[in-house]
């Protein structure tokens, strides 16, 4: 069992409520990431339903989330041969984190009937670039989990040159050895830093909405994340991210609505 296995864990106390133990690991500065979130969400309706995989989480998050005790409450909707469909709670201190709904499925390893490349071409490895290790005081713990190598053009904005456009990419692994599985894939769909920074914005940039869809189970290896927005209105914007595994297959999609960042 790897850390990330641990901090995502989930005890069963009954029929429709679990435990779990949000982990300070997973920081973006004070609150705790959104995809780790998900994932230990995620640990707690698996294990409730009679199908293996999350196909499609929907998740409203309605307060940050800070590390300690906290709970995942289930509302089975519909189960069949196929799919199961869940309402899933993540309750702190009697409030509620995270609303969602999850459809399990058991994927298996067919050959996709038909499918397309990803929307932007990656530099080769040794061409990408780290993002350079934040400061103590930052809290920045999430930062330490990954190891994520950038498209140089979208991390222009660390010395004051954006892109001008919304958008990140980055190879993604965990930075303890770890074979990506659906809890991976959660966390790797909101890791990437807002693409609203390489348009010019700065600031936390809270997620209201995300939506992800599992499309295949990754191979080992490296994965590919690619990662764009469509507009920025009114302090909202959009957030699209395609994850691509190491033999070049689309293995998970999203889409999330969030607030440009203050500061």
């Amino acid at each position: 069992m790897t850390k990330f296995d641990e901090a995502t864990g989930a005890i069963r106390v009954d029929e429709t409520t679990y435990d779990v133990c949000l982990d300070p690991g997973y920081s973006i500065g004070g609150p705790l990431n959104g995809g780790y979130l998900m994932a230990v969400l995620l640990r707690a309706v698996v294990d409730a339903s009679p199908h293996e995989h999350p196909v499609t989480t929907s998740a409203q998050f309605l307060r940050a989330a800070v590390p300690g005790p906290a709970q995942v409450r289930l509302e089975q909707i519909k189960t069949g041969r196929t799919a199961t469909m869940t309402r899933a709670s993540l309750v702190r201190d009697g409030d509620s984190i995270i609303e969602s709904l999850v459809t399990t499925a058991t994927l298996g390893g067919a050959a996709p009937d038909w499918t397309d490349g990803p929307s932007v071409a990656m530099p080769p490895m040794e061409q990408c670039l780290r993002l350079p290790a934040p400061k103590t005081e930052s809290n920045m713990t999430l930062n330490a989990q990954m190891d994520l190598a950038f498209d140089p053009p979208t991390i222009g904005w660390l010395d004051g040159r954006p892109s001008g456009r919304p958008e990140a990419r980055a190879y993604f692994r965990m930075a303890e050895p770890q074979d990506p599985d659906p809890y991976v894939l959660a966390l790797a769909v909101d890791c990437l830093p807002p693409v609203v920074f390489s348009a010019g914005e700065r600031g936390w940039a809270p997620t209201v909405d995300l939506t992800w869809h599992l499309r295949a189970l990754p191979a080992p290896g490296w994965l590919t994340l690619i990662g764009g927005g469509r507009l920025i209105s009114d302090g909202w914007f959009d957030e699209d991210v395609e994850v691509w595994d190491s033999t070049g297959r689309l293995v998970a999609q999203s889409r999330q609505l969030a607030r440009v960042g203050r500061g």
